[in-house]
């Protein structure tokens, strides 16, 4: 498996609904030689929830990464440091 660093932490905040929630992923090894997909999300300041996603190869794991990053920017989300601005 190569070694790509594939990282994403995005927040949606929205003090009219009282929202503060945040999402991260990452892609990392796993022990058979595949690459798994770990994403935590939850309101900002909790410990949230985690689920983790098991691929044959890293390349599978990087489309769905890019799929799940698309459809959270769609839904609002933004990059942290774009949202201290």
């Amino acid at each position: 498996m190569t070694q790509h660093w594939f990282r994403l932490y995005v927040q949606r905040i929205d003090a009219t609904k009282n929202m503060a929630r945040y999402y991260t992923m990452s892609i990392e090894p796993d022990l058979f030689g595949g690459a798994s997909l770990v994403r935590r999300w939850g309101r900002i300041g909790t410990r949230g929830k985690e689920r983790v996603d098991l691929f044959k190869d890293e390349h599978q794991a990087i489309q769905h990464f890019l799929f799940l990053a698309r459809q959270k920017r769609a839904r609002g989300y933004m990059p942290q440091s774009s949202l201290d601005l």
